[in-house]
Protein backbone atom coordinates (compact mmCIF):
# COMPACT_ATOMS: atom_id res chain seq x y z
CA UNK A 1 0.00 0.00 0.00
CA UNK A 2 1.36 3.39 -0.99
CA UNK A 3 0.99 6.40 1.27
CA UNK A 4 -1.39 8.10 -1.16
CA UNK A 5 -3.54 4.95 -1.16
CA UNK A 6 -3.71 5.08 2.63
CA UNK A 7 -4.71 8.74 2.49
CA UNK A 8 -7.54 7.92 0.10
CA UNK A 9 -8.65 4.92 2.17
CA UNK A 10 -8.60 7.00 5.35
CA UNK A 11 -10.59 9.80 3.71
CA UNK A 12 -13.27 7.34 2.57
CA UNK A 13 -13.39 5.53 5.92
CA UNK A 14 -12.08 2.28 4.47
CA UNK A 15 -9.07 2.47 6.83
CA UNK A 16 -9.45 4.01 10.28
CA UNK A 17 -6.65 2.26 12.21
CA UNK A 18 -2.93 1.91 11.56
CA UNK A 19 -0.75 -0.49 13.52
CA UNK A 20 2.76 0.85 14.06
CA UNK A 21 5.05 -2.02 15.02
CA UNK A 22 8.64 -2.91 15.73
CA UNK A 23 10.12 -6.38 15.99
CA UNK A 24 11.37 -7.25 19.47
CA UNK A 25 14.15 -9.67 20.42
CA UNK A 26 11.77 -12.64 20.36
CA UNK A 27 10.67 -11.85 16.80
CA UNK A 28 7.28 -10.52 17.94
CA UNK A 29 5.54 -7.39 16.71
CA UNK A 30 5.11 -4.76 19.43
CA UNK A 31 3.62 -1.32 19.01
CA UNK A 32 0.52 0.86 18.98
CA UNK A 33 -2.87 1.14 17.33
CA UNK A 34 -3.18 4.63 15.91
CA UNK A 35 -6.06 6.47 14.32
CA UNK A 36 -5.35 6.78 10.61
CA UNK A 37 -5.58 10.57 10.86
CA UNK A 38 -2.98 10.71 13.64
CA UNK A 39 -0.68 8.37 11.74
CA UNK A 40 -0.89 10.47 8.58
CA UNK A 41 -0.73 13.89 10.19
CA UNK A 42 1.75 13.31 13.01
CA UNK A 43 3.55 9.98 12.84
CA UNK A 44 4.52 10.00 9.17
CA UNK A 45 6.44 13.30 9.49
CA UNK A 46 7.55 12.99 13.14
CA UNK A 47 7.58 9.35 14.22
CA UNK A 48 6.09 8.06 17.48
CA UNK A 49 7.41 7.25 20.92
CA UNK A 50 7.81 3.82 22.44
CA UNK A 51 9.42 2.69 25.69
CA UNK A 52 12.96 1.43 25.14
CA UNK A 53 12.24 -1.51 27.44
CA UNK A 54 10.69 -3.22 24.39
CA UNK A 55 14.26 -4.31 23.58
CA UNK A 56 15.13 -5.15 27.17
CA UNK A 57 12.51 -7.47 28.70
CA UNK A 58 11.97 -11.21 28.89
CA UNK A 59 9.32 -13.28 27.08
CA UNK A 60 6.76 -12.38 29.76
CA UNK A 61 7.54 -8.64 29.34
CA UNK A 62 9.15 -8.51 32.78
CA UNK A 63 11.84 -5.90 33.31
CA UNK A 64 15.20 -7.61 33.84
CA UNK A 65 18.72 -6.58 34.74
CA UNK A 66 21.85 -6.58 32.62
CA UNK A 67 21.06 -4.48 29.54
CA UNK A 68 23.34 -1.51 28.94
CA UNK A 69 20.83 0.18 26.61
CA UNK A 70 17.88 0.26 28.98
CA UNK A 71 17.05 -0.29 32.63
CA UNK A 72 15.93 1.28 35.89
CA UNK A 73 19.28 3.08 36.14
CA UNK A 74 18.50 4.83 32.83
CA UNK A 75 14.88 5.56 33.70
CA UNK A 76 13.32 3.39 30.97
CA UNK A 77 13.02 6.27 28.56
CA UNK A 78 11.53 6.39 25.08
CA UNK A 79 12.99 5.81 21.69
CA UNK A 80 11.49 7.02 18.43
CA UNK A 81 9.58 4.59 16.25
CA UNK A 82 10.33 5.72 12.70
CA UNK A 83 7.82 4.31 10.19
CA UNK A 84 9.26 2.58 7.14
CA UNK A 85 6.61 3.47 4.58
CA UNK A 86 7.84 0.75 2.23
CA UNK A 87 6.28 -1.74 4.69
CA UNK A 88 2.82 -0.14 4.74
CA UNK A 89 0.15 -2.76 4.01
CA UNK A 90 -3.53 -3.53 4.64
CA UNK A 91 -4.31 -6.12 7.34
CA UNK A 92 -7.43 -7.94 6.10
CA UNK A 93 -7.98 -9.99 9.27
CA UNK A 94 -8.71 -6.79 11.21
CA UNK A 95 -11.49 -4.45 10.07
CA UNK A 96 -10.40 -1.18 8.42
CA UNK A 97 -6.79 -1.68 9.47
CA UNK A 98 -3.35 -1.16 7.96
CA UNK A 99 0.12 -1.86 9.39
CA UNK A 100 3.48 -0.12 9.09
CA UNK A 101 6.74 -1.49 10.47
CA UNK A 102 9.17 0.88 12.11
CA UNK A 103 12.84 1.16 12.92
CA UNK A 104 13.89 2.75 16.19
CA UNK A 105 16.19 5.66 16.98
CA UNK A 106 17.53 7.35 20.09
CA UNK A 107 16.64 10.96 20.93
CA UNK A 108 19.68 12.22 19.02
CA UNK A 109 18.46 10.48 15.86
CA UNK A 110 21.04 7.68 15.90
CA UNK A 111 19.95 4.11 15.22
CA UNK A 112 19.39 1.65 18.05
CA UNK A 113 22.03 -0.95 17.15
CA UNK A 114 20.48 -3.86 19.08
CA UNK A 115 17.18 -3.64 17.17
CA UNK A 116 16.83 -6.91 15.21
CA UNK A 117 15.65 -5.18 12.03
CA UNK A 118 18.57 -2.78 12.16
CA UNK A 119 21.04 -5.60 12.82
CA UNK A 120 19.92 -7.17 9.55
CA UNK A 121 20.01 -3.85 7.70
CA UNK A 122 23.63 -3.35 8.77
CA UNK A 123 24.63 -6.72 7.31
CA UNK A 124 22.78 -5.87 4.11
CA UNK A 125 24.79 -2.65 3.97
CA UNK A 126 27.98 -4.68 4.28
CA UNK A 127 26.87 -6.75 1.30
CA UNK A 128 25.97 -3.63 -0.67
CA UNK A 129 29.48 -2.29 -0.10
CA UNK A 130 30.62 -5.29 -2.14
CA UNK A 131 27.99 -4.77 -4.82
CA UNK A 132 25.91 -7.65 -3.48
CA UNK A 133 22.38 -8.18 -2.18
CA UNK A 134 20.71 -11.09 -0.39
CA UNK A 135 17.50 -12.84 -1.37
CA UNK A 136 15.77 -15.20 1.02
CA UNK A 137 12.69 -17.12 2.06
CA UNK A 138 11.73 -18.58 5.42
CA UNK A 139 9.65 -21.76 5.80
CA UNK A 140 7.73 -21.69 9.07
CA UNK A 141 6.10 -24.83 10.44
CA UNK A 142 3.45 -24.67 13.15
CA UNK A 143 1.12 -26.96 15.07
CA UNK A 144 -2.59 -26.17 15.01
CA UNK A 145 -4.89 -27.03 17.91
CA UNK A 146 -8.67 -27.04 18.09
CA UNK A 147 -8.47 -25.49 21.55
CA UNK A 148 -8.45 -21.69 21.79
CA UNK A 149 -5.48 -19.91 23.35
CA UNK A 150 -7.56 -19.24 26.46
CA UNK A 151 -8.63 -22.88 26.74
CA UNK A 152 -5.03 -24.00 26.31
CA UNK A 153 -3.93 -21.63 29.09
CA UNK A 154 -6.64 -22.90 31.46
CA UNK A 155 -5.66 -26.51 30.69
CA UNK A 156 -2.07 -25.76 31.56
CA UNK A 157 -1.21 -26.66 27.94
CA UNK A 158 -2.04 -30.30 28.72
CA UNK A 159 -4.38 -32.63 26.83
CA UNK A 160 -4.80 -30.24 23.91
CA UNK A 161 -6.52 -31.50 20.75
CA UNK A 162 -4.33 -31.26 17.64
CA UNK A 163 -6.18 -30.38 14.45
CA UNK A 164 -5.06 -33.68 12.89
CA UNK A 165 -4.72 -37.00 14.66
CA UNK A 166 -2.14 -38.56 12.35
CA UNK A 167 0.82 -37.64 10.14
CA UNK A 168 -0.55 -35.43 7.34
CA UNK A 169 2.74 -34.77 5.53
CA UNK A 170 1.64 -33.99 1.93
CA UNK A 171 -1.80 -35.49 2.69
CA UNK A 172 -4.66 -33.81 0.85
CA UNK A 173 -7.28 -35.68 2.87
CA UNK A 174 -5.70 -34.70 6.16
CA UNK A 175 -5.14 -31.07 5.27
CA UNK A 176 -8.73 -30.79 4.01
CA UNK A 177 -9.84 -31.17 7.63
CA UNK A 178 -8.50 -27.69 8.40
CA UNK A 179 -8.59 -26.10 4.95
CA UNK A 180 -11.13 -23.42 5.96
CA UNK A 181 -8.64 -21.95 8.41
CA UNK A 182 -5.50 -22.55 6.33
CA UNK A 183 -7.24 -21.10 3.25
CA UNK A 184 -8.22 -18.02 5.21
CA UNK A 185 -4.63 -17.52 6.34
CA UNK A 186 -3.32 -17.97 2.77
CA UNK A 187 -5.83 -15.56 1.27
CA UNK A 188 -5.54 -12.88 3.94
CA UNK A 189 -1.75 -12.95 3.80
CA UNK A 190 -2.10 -12.36 0.06
CA UNK A 191 -4.44 -9.49 0.90
CA UNK A 192 -1.66 -8.08 3.10
CA UNK A 193 0.63 -7.91 0.09
CA UNK A 194 2.50 -11.18 0.44
CA UNK A 195 2.85 -13.67 -2.38
CA UNK A 196 1.71 -17.04 -1.07
CA UNK A 197 2.98 -20.09 -2.93
CA UNK A 198 1.50 -23.09 -1.13
CA UNK A 199 0.50 -24.80 2.07
CA UNK A 200 1.04 -28.42 3.06
CA UNK A 201 0.72 -30.79 5.95
CA UNK A 202 3.70 -31.91 7.99
CA UNK A 203 4.66 -34.89 10.15
CA UNK A 204 3.59 -34.02 13.68
CA UNK A 205 -0.09 -34.20 14.61
CA UNK A 206 -1.76 -30.97 13.49
CA UNK A 207 1.46 -29.68 11.92
CA UNK A 208 1.29 -27.48 8.81
CA UNK A 209 3.38 -25.08 6.76
CA UNK A 210 2.56 -22.09 4.53
CA UNK A 211 5.23 -20.84 2.15
CA UNK A 212 5.83 -17.48 0.49
CA UNK A 213 7.68 -16.29 -2.61
CA UNK A 214 11.44 -15.77 -2.44
CA UNK A 215 12.25 -12.07 -2.08
CA UNK A 216 14.90 -9.66 -0.89
CA UNK A 217 16.07 -10.56 2.61
CA UNK A 218 14.60 -7.57 4.44
CA UNK A 219 11.18 -7.97 2.84
CA UNK A 220 11.22 -11.68 3.63
CA UNK A 221 12.01 -11.01 7.29
CA UNK A 222 9.27 -8.37 7.45
CA UNK A 223 6.76 -10.76 5.88
CA UNK A 224 7.81 -13.51 8.29
CA UNK A 225 7.08 -11.29 11.30
CA UNK A 226 3.73 -10.10 9.94
CA UNK A 227 2.67 -13.62 8.93
CA UNK A 228 3.60 -15.18 12.27
CA UNK A 229 1.54 -12.59 14.15
CA UNK A 230 -1.32 -12.72 11.67
CA UNK A 231 -1.59 -16.51 11.62
CA UNK A 232 -1.98 -16.56 15.40
CA UNK A 233 -4.57 -13.79 15.28
CA UNK A 234 -6.61 -15.48 12.56
CA UNK A 235 -6.51 -18.81 14.42
CA UNK A 236 -7.69 -17.04 17.58
CA UNK A 237 -10.59 -15.46 15.68
CA UNK A 238 -11.61 -18.98 14.62
CA UNK A 239 -11.45 -20.31 18.19
CA UNK A 240 -8.25 -22.27 17.55
CA UNK A 241 -4.57 -21.88 18.47
CA UNK A 242 -1.26 -22.11 16.64
CA UNK A 243 2.11 -22.69 18.26
CA UNK A 244 5.45 -21.90 16.67
CA UNK A 245 7.38 -23.48 19.54
CA UNK A 246 10.50 -25.15 18.22
CA UNK A 247 9.66 -28.39 20.04
CA UNK A 248 6.10 -28.88 21.26
CA UNK A 249 6.39 -32.56 22.17
CA UNK A 250 8.59 -35.59 21.58
CA UNK A 251 7.57 -35.89 17.93
CA UNK A 252 8.89 -33.71 15.09
CA UNK A 253 9.62 -30.10 15.99
CA UNK A 254 8.63 -26.93 14.16
CA UNK A 255 11.42 -25.85 11.82
CA UNK A 256 12.13 -22.61 10.01
CA UNK A 257 14.35 -23.57 7.10
CA UNK A 258 15.94 -20.45 5.62
CA UNK A 259 16.81 -20.30 1.92
CA UNK A 260 19.33 -17.66 0.92
CA UNK A 261 21.29 -16.62 -2.17
CA UNK A 262 23.23 -13.60 -3.36
CA UNK A 263 22.56 -11.28 -6.26
CA UNK A 264 24.70 -8.63 -7.92
CA UNK A 265 23.89 -4.94 -8.05
CA UNK A 266 22.00 -5.62 -11.30
CA UNK A 267 19.88 -8.29 -9.64
CA UNK A 268 21.58 -11.17 -11.46
CA UNK A 269 22.13 -14.32 -9.38
CA UNK A 270 25.71 -14.74 -8.16
CA UNK A 271 25.95 -18.36 -7.05
CA UNK A 272 25.23 -19.75 -10.51
CA UNK A 273 27.97 -17.79 -12.26
CA UNK A 274 30.60 -17.27 -9.56
CA UNK A 275 31.59 -20.62 -8.13
CA UNK A 276 34.36 -19.14 -6.00
CA UNK A 277 31.98 -16.77 -4.22
CA UNK A 278 29.43 -19.53 -3.73
CA UNK A 279 31.99 -21.90 -2.22
CA UNK A 280 33.47 -19.25 0.07
CA UNK A 281 30.01 -18.13 1.20
CA UNK A 282 29.01 -21.70 2.03
CA UNK A 283 32.35 -22.39 3.71
CA UNK A 284 31.64 -19.39 5.93
CA UNK A 285 28.32 -20.89 6.98
CA UNK A 286 30.05 -24.06 8.14
CA UNK A 287 32.93 -22.24 9.82
CA UNK A 288 30.61 -19.97 11.83
CA UNK A 289 27.56 -22.15 12.39
CA UNK A 290 28.39 -23.25 15.92
CA UNK A 291 29.43 -19.81 17.17
CA UNK A 292 26.40 -18.08 15.62
CA UNK A 293 23.86 -20.71 16.71
CA UNK A 294 22.52 -18.30 19.34
CA UNK A 295 20.93 -16.31 16.50
CA UNK A 296 19.46 -19.50 14.99
CA UNK A 297 18.25 -21.14 18.21
CA UNK A 298 17.49 -18.43 20.80
CA UNK A 299 15.44 -20.30 23.43
CA UNK A 300 16.03 -23.18 25.84
CA UNK A 301 13.34 -25.11 23.98
CA UNK A 302 15.10 -24.59 20.62
CA UNK A 303 17.70 -27.24 21.43
CA UNK A 304 15.15 -29.99 22.11
CA UNK A 305 14.61 -30.10 18.34
CA UNK A 306 18.13 -31.29 17.47
CA UNK A 307 17.43 -35.03 17.55
CA UNK A 308 18.97 -37.62 15.18
CA UNK A 309 16.53 -38.88 12.59
CA UNK A 310 14.06 -36.04 13.19
CA UNK A 311 14.84 -33.95 10.06
CA UNK A 312 16.44 -31.38 12.38
CA UNK A 313 20.23 -31.29 11.98
CA UNK A 314 22.79 -32.38 14.54
CA UNK A 315 25.95 -32.25 12.37
CA UNK A 316 27.80 -29.29 10.90
CA UNK A 317 27.96 -30.48 7.30
CA UNK A 318 26.75 -29.53 3.84
CA UNK A 319 25.16 -31.71 1.21
CA UNK A 320 23.37 -31.47 -2.10
CA UNK A 321 19.66 -32.05 -1.47
CA UNK A 322 20.59 -33.92 1.72
CA UNK A 323 18.17 -33.28 4.58
CA UNK A 324 20.48 -34.80 7.19
CA UNK A 325 22.91 -31.86 6.88
CA UNK A 326 22.72 -28.45 8.53
CA UNK A 327 23.37 -26.78 5.17
CA UNK A 328 21.53 -28.17 2.17
CA UNK A 329 22.30 -26.86 -1.31
CA UNK A 330 19.20 -26.94 -3.50
CA UNK A 331 18.19 -25.68 -6.91
CA UNK A 332 20.38 -25.21 -9.94
CA UNK A 333 21.37 -22.44 -12.28
CA UNK A 334 19.76 -19.14 -11.30
CA UNK A 335 17.74 -20.94 -8.62
CA UNK A 336 20.71 -22.37 -6.71
CA UNK A 337 20.62 -21.42 -3.03
CA UNK A 338 21.71 -22.47 0.44
CA UNK A 339 19.11 -23.84 2.83
CA UNK A 340 19.96 -23.45 6.51
CA UNK A 341 18.09 -26.22 8.31
CA UNK A 342 19.19 -25.26 11.82
CA UNK A 343 16.57 -22.66 12.89
CA UNK A 344 13.29 -23.61 14.49
CA UNK A 345 10.02 -21.69 14.18
CA UNK A 346 10.87 -19.71 17.32
CA UNK A 347 13.70 -17.93 15.48
CA UNK A 348 13.91 -14.19 15.00
CA UNK A 349 14.13 -13.91 11.18
CA UNK A 350 16.14 -10.68 11.21
CA UNK A 351 18.82 -12.12 13.49
CA UNK A 352 19.03 -15.43 11.63
CA UNK A 353 19.42 -13.77 8.24
CA UNK A 354 21.96 -11.34 9.69
CA UNK A 355 23.95 -14.30 11.03
CA UNK A 356 23.92 -16.07 7.65
CA UNK A 357 25.11 -12.94 5.86
CA UNK A 358 27.83 -12.31 8.45
CA UNK A 359 29.01 -15.92 8.15
CA UNK A 360 29.00 -15.76 4.35
CA UNK A 361 30.94 -12.50 4.32
CA UNK A 362 33.46 -14.02 6.69
CA UNK A 363 33.95 -16.88 4.24
CA UNK A 364 34.33 -14.50 1.29
CA UNK A 365 36.65 -12.06 3.07
CA UNK A 366 38.87 -14.84 4.43
CA UNK A 367 38.83 -16.83 1.19
CA UNK A 368 37.75 -19.97 3.04
CA UNK A 369 38.01 -23.28 1.21
CA UNK A 370 34.84 -25.34 1.01
CA UNK A 371 35.16 -28.87 2.35
CA UNK A 372 34.00 -31.78 0.15
CA UNK A 373 30.28 -32.35 -0.10
CA UNK A 374 28.94 -34.78 2.49
CA UNK A 375 27.12 -37.81 1.17
CA UNK A 376 25.13 -40.22 3.30
CA UNK A 377 23.63 -39.90 6.76
CA UNK A 378 25.16 -36.92 8.59
CA UNK A 379 23.46 -37.96 11.82
CA UNK A 380 25.96 -40.82 12.22
CA UNK A 381 28.97 -38.94 10.81
CA UNK A 382 32.06 -37.73 12.66
CA UNK A 383 31.29 -34.12 11.71
CA UNK A 384 31.30 -31.42 14.42
CA UNK A 385 28.05 -31.27 16.35
CA UNK A 386 25.49 -28.51 16.61
CA UNK A 387 25.53 -26.98 20.13
CA UNK A 388 23.39 -29.14 22.39
CA UNK A 389 22.11 -26.44 24.77
CA UNK A 390 21.47 -22.72 24.96
CA UNK A 391 24.28 -22.50 27.51
CA UNK A 392 26.73 -23.99 24.99
CA UNK A 393 25.55 -21.63 22.27
CA UNK A 394 25.84 -18.63 24.58
CA UNK A 395 29.44 -19.47 25.42
CA UNK A 396 30.35 -19.97 21.77
CA UNK A 397 28.70 -16.67 20.79
CA UNK A 398 30.52 -14.88 23.60
CA UNK A 399 33.88 -16.01 22.27
CA UNK A 400 33.09 -15.42 18.60
CA UNK A 401 35.39 -12.90 16.93
CA UNK A 402 33.17 -13.13 13.84
CA UNK A 403 30.10 -12.04 15.84
CA UNK A 404 31.94 -9.18 17.51
CA UNK A 405 33.43 -7.99 14.24
CA UNK A 406 30.18 -8.22 12.28
CA UNK A 407 27.66 -7.01 14.87
CA UNK A 408 29.78 -5.07 17.38
CA UNK A 409 30.36 -5.67 21.08
CA UNK A 410 27.19 -3.81 22.09
CA UNK A 411 24.98 -6.16 20.09
CA UNK A 412 26.86 -9.27 21.23
CA UNK A 413 26.61 -8.32 24.92
CA UNK A 414 22.92 -7.43 24.55
CA UNK A 415 22.02 -10.85 23.16
CA UNK A 416 24.30 -12.66 25.59
CA UNK A 417 22.24 -11.05 28.34
CA UNK A 418 19.08 -12.21 26.58
CA UNK A 419 20.42 -15.77 26.80
CA UNK A 420 21.41 -15.31 30.46
CA UNK A 421 17.89 -14.14 31.31
CA UNK A 422 16.34 -17.10 29.51
CA UNK A 423 18.67 -19.58 31.22
CA UNK A 424 18.12 -18.08 34.68
CA UNK A 425 14.35 -18.28 34.20
CA UNK A 426 14.53 -21.90 33.09
CA UNK A 427 16.95 -22.92 35.83
CA UNK A 428 14.56 -21.52 38.44
CA UNK A 429 11.49 -23.31 37.05
CA UNK A 430 10.11 -26.60 38.37
CA UNK A 431 8.81 -28.56 35.38
CA UNK A 432 6.00 -31.09 34.97
CA UNK A 433 8.68 -33.67 34.14
CA UNK A 434 10.19 -33.21 37.59
CA UNK A 435 6.80 -33.48 39.30
CA UNK A 436 5.78 -36.64 37.45
CA UNK A 437 9.18 -38.20 38.02
CA UNK A 438 9.67 -37.27 41.64
CA UNK A 439 6.35 -36.66 43.41
CA UNK A 440 5.99 -40.25 44.61
CA UNK A 441 8.97 -42.20 43.40
CA UNK A 442 11.84 -40.12 44.74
Amino acid sequence: MRLDELRSAAASGAIDTVLLAICDMEGRLQGKRLSSAHFLDEVVPNGAEGCDYLLGVDVDMNTVEGYAMTGWDRGYGDFEMKPDLDTLRPIPWHEATALCLADVAFADGSDVPVSPRQILKRQLERLAERGLAANAATELEFILFRDSYEQAWKKGYSELEPANLYNVDYSLIGTARVEPLIRRIRNQMAGAGMTVENSKGECNFGQHEINFRYSDALSSADAHAVYKTGAKEIAAQEGMAITFMSKWDEREGNSCHIHLSLAGADGAPVFAGDEATFKAFLAGQLACLRELTLFYAPQVNSYKRFVPGSFAPTAVAWGRDNRTCSMRVVGHGAGMRVENRLPGADVNPYLALAAMIAAGLHGIEQGLELEPVFEGNAYVSDKPRVPATLRDARDLFSGSSVARSAFGDEVVEHYLNHARVELASFDAAVTDWERFRGFERL
